[in-house]
């Protein structure tokens, strides 16, 4: 599916709900707020999104835990875990999602290599979500892949279907 039928999918779902997405990207560049804010009407259930791409923006914004990049790095579970709960507490969001990862070309460790995407996502009280996905391609290809799947796991997070 592509990101477009899943954006309005997600719209669908949370304003069927009554709520609002928040999304905190590094890797994907605001590549998920563009996606929901080309659905006309989007206003209705997009609140705000946050592009941290350094490690200084994740902590002015998200309050991500400055040991917490130091020890675990920007691409980790930790790390989205934090920043999606700092992306609900800074917006007026019921749901929101984070990524950060490796598109590429550099910056690959032995342990993290490109296309490595962490993802964590939180619908209201209820705990975080967090997962982590390597992905193939080059830049563009790892984005937009991330783009979709942080997409589908919002569908996943409602107990809506993902598929056509």
């Amino acid at each position: 599916m592509n990101k477009r039928t899943l954006a309005e999918k997600v719209g669908h779902a949370l304003k069927a709900r009554g709520a609002t997405m928040a999304v905190a990207e590094s890797c994907t560049g605001g590549g998920v707020a563009f996606a929901v804010t080309s659905i006309a009407g989007s206003s209705a259930w997009f609140d705000r999104g946050f592009v941290t791409y350094t490690n200084q923006s994740k902590q002015d914004m998200l309050d991500v835990s400055p040991q917490t990049l130091i020890t675990q790095g920007a691409v980790s579970k930790a790390t989205v875990l934090e920043m999606v709960t700092g992306a609900l507490r800074h917006s007026d969001a019921k749901l929101a999602l984070a990524i950060s990862g490796i598109a590429g070309p550099g910056g690959a460790t032995a342990d993290k290599p490109v296309g490595t995407v962490c993802f964590a996502w939180v619908y209201g009280e209820a705990e975080s979500q967090s997962e982590v996905k390597l992905f193939s391609g080059d830049r563009d290809a790892v984005r937009e892949q991330s783009i979709i799947y942080a997409l589908q796991g919002v569908l996943r997070l409602l107990g809506e279907k993902s598929s056509v």
